[in-house]
């Protein structure tokens, strides 16, 4: 024992003892995403259905379309057809545009249909955008049909759908 020790002060032995029971009740404290996107406190204890994001992947590109009729063709996807793992798949996304002041892409949004988010981004484009191309990665849960929709500016929508085989899943919570 050190002789030349000096006890701990009062003070500072209650605010150690103070951080140590706040860490520990924070680390007993689960969240859940219900919780997270409940609209109110009595939705947060109801569970998954409180999640806004529950409707349905034809539901979603439907609001998504704004009541235009979605044509297939213009819009090409880039993915891989088979992938080893779904924790980080890159996606390219084109639409065939001149990107002109009256002619030109709004937007693309990329859904998917197995993943508990069935939307999985929107990308916003204008003519300064200079190309309609967009790249990015996701998450997939498992074997799914991959979709993407190009809003156009004269208000026409376009899509192109691929599948994707994937061996390793994600987004599956166990």
């Amino acid at each position: 024992m050190n002789v030349n020790a000096k006890p701990t002060p009062p003070r500072r032995a209650f605010i150690v003892a103070s951080m140590a029971n706040s860490a520990a009740l924070l680390s007993a404290t689960v969240v859940s995403p219900s919780t997270l996107f409940a609209a109110t406190p009595s939705q947060a204890l109801t569970g998954p259905a409180s999640v806004p994001n529950n409707r349905s992947l034809a539901a979603l590109m439907l609001e998504y379309a704004a009541g235009a009729v979605v044509q297939t063709g213009r819009v090409q996807i880039q993915i891989a057809s088979l992938v080893d793992n779904g924790n980080s798949v890159p996606i390219d996304v084109s639409v065939t545009s001149p990107m002109t002041a009256t002619d030109h892409v709004v937007s693309i949004a990329i859904f998917n249909e197995k993943n508990p988010e069935h939307q999985v981004a929107e990308f916003i484009l204008s003519p300064q955008s200079g190309r309609a191309l967009v790249a990015t990665r996701i998450r997939l849960a498992m074997t799914q049909k991959i979709i993407a929709l190009a809003k156009m500016q004269d208000g026409t929508c376009w899509m192109e759908s691929v599948d994707v085989l994937v061996t390793l899943a994600a987004c599956i919570e166990e």
